[in-house]
């Protein structure tokens, strides 16, 4: 079996408030991946601005600390083979109405503002930051799902 990764997602504000968790979490599940970390949680200046920090200087980046901390956001880790990779296609472009239909985005995203969900970037080793912001060493389950030998070589 190849080897696996872990990547961060937040259903942010407006995905909670939509009631869409459940319709997000369930769509990156199908896909195969599994859940090891969640959190359900009202987000502090202090980690939006460092989990945002590549950003700072840039117009938007007062915005996007904002919006993240506006309301409860839904944290959590999946795993799978190419983890990373899979949750990006699932997500979509980042402005819904550029996203492919089948997206997560592309389906039920409304404005770039207002986009559902963030997903770990495909840069190398942003995916291991964000995981170790949001839940330290701790918080991630390691476990083994007897369906896996049927879904993977």
């Amino acid at each position: 079996m190849a080897d696996t990764e872990r990547t961060l997602i937040i259903v942010k504000p407006d995905g909670v408030q939509r009631g869409l968790v459940g319709e997000i979490l369930g769509r990156l599940e199908r896909r195969g991946l599994k859940l090891v970390a969640l959190q359900f949680k009202q987000v502090e200046r202090q980690l939006a601005e460092e989990h945002y920090a590549e950003h700072q200087g840039k117009p938007f980046y007062d915005g996007l600390v904002s919006y993240i901390m506006s309301g409860p956001v839904v944290v959590g880790v999946f795993e799978g083979v190419a983890a990373v990779a899979t949750v990006r296609s699932s997500v979509g472009a980042t402005n819904p109405a550029k996203a492919a239909p089948g997206t997560i985005r592309g389906d039920l995203g409304i404005e770039i503002g207002r986009n559902l969900i963030h997903a770990s970037d495909e840069q190398p080793g942003s995916a291991k930051r964000e995981v170790a912001l949001w839940f330290g060493q701790g918080g991630q389950l390691d476990w083994s799902r007897d369906s896996d030998r049927w879904i993977r070589e």
